[in-house]
């Protein structure tokens, strides 16, 4: 079970949305219908660099309900960043 965490913990915006899901396992929730591009890949590695400097060894995921172009994937992949589906509803 997934509870949220406050962004400022890690010094990012208040407007990201992360939640955690395992005690070293953090998700980035990234809810809209526009494709996630390279641009976007870049900013969630940031934030992922900025999580991971607060709690060494932890797991990042995103977890988006919009499509990922297959060259981010592939670079987010690269960084040990898995990307998971969220349904509209959830």
């Amino acid at each position: 079970m997934s509870k949220p965490v406050d962004p400022k913990t890690f010094g990012l915006h208040p407007a990201t949305k992360i939640e955690k899901t395992d005690p070293l396992e953090f998700a980035l929730v990234i809810r809209r219908k526009s494709r996630i591009i390279m641009k976007d890949g870049e900013n969630i590695l940031k934030k992922s660099a900025r999580i991971r400097s607060h709690v060494p060894g932890a797991t990042v995921v995103v977890k988006t309900t919009a499509p990922v172009c297959s060259k981010t994937r592939f670079f987010l992949q690269g960084h040990q960043i898995e990307i998971l589906t969220l349904e509209q509803g959830e």
